[in-house]
Formats: C-alpha cells, structure tokens, sequence
C-alpha cells in the first residue's frame, strides 16, 4: 500500500503528465493500484522502433519518490526481455543513484533514451534492425492479442497476469481505447488475430493444382509430370518439326518435277 506521501506525488504526476505528456509517450496508473502504472511508447521516426507500440509498466515502491520503480517492457520489441525487470539507473536495480525529484515523465524520457541507444543492460537484447522492424510491425497485434493467444480461453488473464497467453486482457483492461484501435487497424489491414500475418490480398491468376501448403518436393513433382504429359501429347511431331518440315519441301518439289515431265512429253 501507498504511503501518503507517494499517493500525494503520484497523484500529482499523473495530472501533471496528462496535461503535458512527453513526445512518444502516454502513461496512467491502473485504477486498482496508483503503484502500477501503465505506460506506452510510440516509436519514434528514424528508429527501428517506428511506429511501434511498446507497452509496459513501472510498479512503484510504497515509499516513493525515495526508491525507484520496477520497469518491464511486455511487448516484444528486439530491444528488452519481454516483461523483464530492467537494469537501469533509474530502476530499483539502483536505488541509491534515484533522485526524489526525478517524476514519472523523466523515467519514461530515460527508458525512451536508453531504448534507442544500443547500450547493453540486464534485461536488453541485441538484435538487427530488420528484427526490431519485425517486432514493430507487429506490436499492436501483440498488445491487443497476447500474441495470439485470445483463442485459447483456457489462458485467460489472471490479474497482473501482463505476459503472452493472457489473451490480451491486460492490455485492454489498461488501455481499453487503445485495444478497440488495435483491433481496426488490425481488420483494416487483413492481418490475421491468430499468426499476427497479413493476409494474401491478390487472388493468383496460376492455375491452382491443389497442392497442400508447404510440400515443396511434391509441387516440384506434379510439375514435372505435367510437363512430361505436355511432351507426350506433343510428342514426335514436335520434336521432329525441322525433319518432318525438309520432308514436305522434298515431296512438293519431287510432284512439281513430275508434272512438269508430263507436259513436255505431252
């Protein structure tokens, strides 16, 4: 539970951040518990991260601003462990560095900072900036479906429950507008709620042959036998077109000859 001197500050923060939100940045406390909060990230242009939507959370010690948060990215993003504690100057890994009057906003500018360094850190992962794309691309899918997980209802959410499998349930309890946008964007760009993939919006004009998805060899072998069918029905007479074209000259020119024999004798 909040001392009154952290409910106080965090109160008059989340007003303050409200008012006056930091670039790529939204953030609130959950309704149950003014020590967790919420925060998004959009990412920024010119990073890997555009576009992206990074959610996580900051859970507060009861006697803050004298200690740091605990902060976790949950979505993926090429950049942190999903929903793992970071090692930060501004986390509770160093509580001694903290500066009371550090507020909400600067330790979001901080993580926002640091992400878009490739500085290494407990809780950092070194990826390529075609991974990092990847995960940005799909963020939103992620936030909104728990990874795909919204299917299995045998994983719904338990409570504080911010990790692929709780179907995304967390994620709208927090963010309940942001979720229905997900969800749009999601159907106005065909992408599958189940494999976070677009969908194949171009019918093929290839003949289909019925081959079941992913059997290489198989294709390759219908193929070949379509092309031997297409050998056989042609058969000799394609092959032998040149032959067969110099007989036909030889037969006209042997006929020619013979009746031009018959008129001089007639």
């Amino acid at each position: 539970m909040a001392t009154r001197a952290a409910q106080k500050r965090l109160t008059r923060e989340y007003k303050s951040i409200s008012e006056n939100p930091p670039p790529y940045i939204t953030a609130h406390p959950s309704e149950s518990n003014i020590l967790e909060w919420h925060y998004i990230i959009t990412g920024p242009e010119d990073t890997p991260y555009h576009d992206g939507q990074y959610w996580g959370t900051l859970i507060f010690p009861p006697n803050y601003p004298f200690a740091p948060p605990a902060i976790r990215m949950h979505t993926p993003s090429g950049r942190f462990q999903p929903s793992s504690r970071l090692c930060l100057s501004i986390s509770d890994f160093h509580p001694r560095s903290f500066n009371p009057a550090w507020e909400v906003s600067t330790i979001l500018i901080g993580l926002l900072s640091f992400m878009t360094s490739e500085e290494m850190t407990t809780g950092s992962v070194s990826a390529s900036e075609t991974e990092r794309k990847y995960h940005a691309a799909r963020s939103r899918w992620w936030n909104s479906t728990g990874g795909g997980s919204h299917l299995k209802a045998d994983r719904a959410a338990g409570k504080g429950n911010v990790k692929a499998g709780d179907g995304g349930h967390k994620f709208k309890s927090e963010w309940p507008e942001v979720d229905e946008q997900n969800w749009k964007w999601m159907k106005d760009n065909k992408v599958d709620a189940a494999t976070g993939n677009k969908a194949d919006n171009g019918a093929s004009c290839r003949p289909q042959l019925g081959i079941a998805a992913g059997s290489g060899h198989q294709t390759h072998a219908v193929v070949d036998a379509v092309i031997q069918q297409r050998d056989a029905g042609q058969g000799w007479l394609f092959k032998n077109k040149l032959l067969l074209a110099g007989g036909l000259i030889f037969i006209y020119v042997l006929i020619a000859r013979l009746l031009g024999e018959g008129g001089l004798q007639g």
